[in-house]
């Protein structure tokens, strides 16, 4: 039997698509729900094994980026999200959604620590690919060891927190801005997009089973979505990010 991945919406997400084709591929079944639906009880995070919180617009940004997804998240699991994962519960928030799960004080998820999503440094939105060097701090990293190239898509993805040695020293940071990308293609682009302290990407909760980051690893799930897939001396999987999601969906297959 497959594992089930609740992918919650609300409006203005835009990525939710992307993000079932990715766990898909990754062998998993997917339910794409409105928050009206959880609200009504008609989906219950019960009956999955993976919760994925996917990239957008929530609300148009309104009050800043992920703010009222994040209250959105708390008002209809609670505590509920919390004792999930406790049990073993892998969850993933993108673009977003790791905006989401930050207000909402899932991540970093350090007792006295306080953590946002700053706007980035160039002071416009940062649209293009990036580099991502993985560590083993989380399920949906462990075991990977190339980079992997996808795809941001944000103006406010700069993370910021009130203790950032704190952060490190616990082994928070799953994911770091490489800087080979904009090499490949040429560009005269910054490697770090949004101007984060240590070229955080990404950071994971103490049980490792949290992940969130800024880029959109489900839009590099096949090669041929990558604009360099065909670039003379590249060949087989460069940087496919499908084993990232292979890597959740293994952890409660």
């Amino acid at each position: 039997m497959k594992p089930s991945v609740l992918i919650p919406v609300a409006p203005g997400t835009n990525r939710d698509g992307d993000l079932a084709r990715a766990f898909e591929l990754a062998g998993a079944d997917t339910t794409v729900a409105p928050l009206t639906a959880l609200r009504a009880g008609e989906v219950r995070l019960g009956d999955h094994q993976i919760l994925a919180v996917p990239g957008g617009f929530s609300y148009g940004d309104a009050l800043g980026a992920g703010r009222l997804f994040g209250l959105d998240l708390q008002r209809e699991f609670g505590e509920t999200l919390h004792t999930a994962v406790d049990a073993g519960m892998p969850v993933i928030g993108i673009c977003n959604g790791f905006q989401a799960l930050v207000r909402h004080g899932i991540l970093p998820g350090l007792d006295g620590v306080k953590a946002t999503l700053g706007h980035n440094t160039s002071g416009r939105f940062e649209c293009r690919w990036v580099e991502l060097v993985p560590t083993a701090t989380s399920v949906w990293t462990d075991g990977l060891t190339e980079p992997l190239r996808c795809p941001i898509a944000h103006g406010e993805g700069r993370f910021i927190s009130s203790d950032l040695d704190a952060v490190t020293d616990a082994g928070r940071i799953a994911l770091r801005y490489g800087d080979g990308a904009g090499a490949a293609a040429g560009e005269a682009y910054p490697a770090n997009p949004n101007g984060s302290a240590g070229d955080i990407a990404g950071v994971s909760d103490a049980t490792g089973r949290v992940l969130g980051l800024m880029p959109h690893p489900e839009d590099h799930v096949l090669d041929r979505q990558d604009p360099l897939h065909r670039r003379p001396g590249r060949s087989g999987t460069v940087g496919n990010c499908l084993p990232l999601f292979a890597r959740g969906v293994a952890a409660v297959a």
